[in-house]
């Protein structure tokens, strides 16, 4: 086959959240099996200046700064009738790029990942499109919608409705659809998704999250808590929240110098204000998360909110720790009984405060996790469908680049 055309609203590097975790592999997997030009957004300084890295995986990568504010976002969706979050997206050296690398180019396949991309698929374009949406972002803002009031429930509402018509239309007009769940596919597929759907789920990589690997080791003092994640994300920033002022005070009845870590970058007001509180601790950015799980006595994700599958968990079980999460943080991961589900706080705190009970239990548990993961969750078994819907040489053919 020719090139492929990978188009990122962020680029997938550093893996250090969520969403560029799934598409620096899918970038690796793709790049080692055809030539691959990248195209994609940086929103943080940090995000530039990775040239060598993204070489080692395309034979073109260009990315773009983008500091369009949401305000002004919000202001062009209103007057065009778009997604705000769709709005926030659209540069024009974005355009200007993607007609660059397919005038130079024999593409054969465009790899659009996340829904704000689409809009940059040329119309008469006709060769193979697969677009990864990874998760429904029309069902967040409709739940954002039920839990907000007055204009901001108007705001969300509309921007669920509007993103919905666009996830449909692009779904319509791609050869494939793919998301990272099988109920995340399922819900698409009931409210008026195109039939091609498939599922191809996030990974792990056990070699790296493993406590046996070289790192620096934190020391613990008594019962550690810890959640990771991006922390100006909205679902993080109300599940730090909530265990904070709600689980955790339970837990410390138990166990009074029990702490609750919350490890992750951009920690804003509301999370930073919960440092204030007894046994909680706000990191910040760190160097290495890993440091921090294997410290970890427990690992939790009460998210209430949650969308495809949290990478978070994948983390923390691939570590062999006993993870403790509510049901939205679960769904979507095949954990074979490996981890402990939650639905409300005093569930929650119970089930922390019999693992700190039972420490050989606890062990059993993470040990379970890990074998979990190391069985279940490679990238490459995950990925290897996408040899057949994105139209890839198989390894061993002259274009194959696994060896670079």
């Amino acid at each position: 086959m020719g090139d492929i055309l990978f188009l990122a609203h962020r680029v997938p590097y550093p893996p250090d959240r969520g969403d560029k975790i799934r598409s620096c592999h899918i970038l690796k997997y793709l790049g080692s099996r055809a030539p691959v030009h990248l195209l994609a957004f940086a929103d943080d300084a940090r995000d530039l200046g990775h040239d060598a890295e993204l070489a080692r995986h395309t034979v073109s990568a260009t990315v773009i700064p983008r500091s369009k504010s949401m305000l002004v976002a919000g202001l062009q969706s209103l007057v065009r009738g778009t997604p705000a979050s769709i709005a926030a997206f659209d540069h024009r050296s974005m355009r200007k790029a993607v007609g660059e690398v397919l005038a130079g180019h024999a593409i054969d396949a465009i790899y659009v990942f996340s829904g704000q991309m689409a809009q940059y698929i040329p119309r008469d374009f006709a060769g193979r499109l697969v677009m990864d949406f990874v998760d429904m972002d029309s069902a967040k803002f409709a739940a954002y919608a039920k839990d907000a009031h007055g204009p901001m429930a108007w705001i969300n509402a509309r921007e669920g409705r509007l993103i919905a018509d666009h996830e449909r239309a692009v779904a319509a007009r791609a050869d494939v659809s793919l998301f990272v769940s099988e109920a995340e596919a399922a819900l698409f597929r009931a409210q008026g998704g195109a039939a091609r759907v498939q599922v191809v789920e996030n990974g792990i990589d056990t070699e790296f999250y493993d406590g046996d690997a070289g790192f620096e080791r934190l020391n613990a003092a008594g019962p550690l808590i810890v959640f990771t994640g991006q922390m100006d994300y909205r679902p993080n920033v109300e599940a730090v929240d909530w265990f904070a002022r709600e689980i955790l005070p339970q837990v410390r009845a138990s166990y009074p110098q029990a702490r609750f870590a919350i490890v992750g970058r951009r920690p804003g007001g509301t999370v930073t204000a919960l440092g204030k509180l007894s046994g909680v601790i706000v990191t910040g950015e760190v160097e290495d998360v890993r440091s921090w799980l294997a410290a970890a006595t427990i690992a939790v994700a009460p998210l209430e909110l949650a969308r495809g599958i949290q990478n978070k968990v994948l983390e923390a079980m691939a570590m062999a720790r006993p993870v403790v999460a509510t049901p939205a943080a679960a769904c979507g991961i095949d954990h074979g009984g490996a981890l402990r589900v939650a639905e409300d706080a005093n569930a929650f705190a119970s089930e922390v405060v019999a693992l700190l009970d039972d420490p050989s239990a606890a062990r059993a548990l993470g040990a379970a996790a890990r074998a979990r993961m190391v069985e279940r969750y490679g990238w490459s078994a995950r990925f290897s469908v996408l040899d057949t819907l994105v139209g890839l040489a198989t390894p061993g053919r002259a274009g194959d680049r696994s060896a670079a």
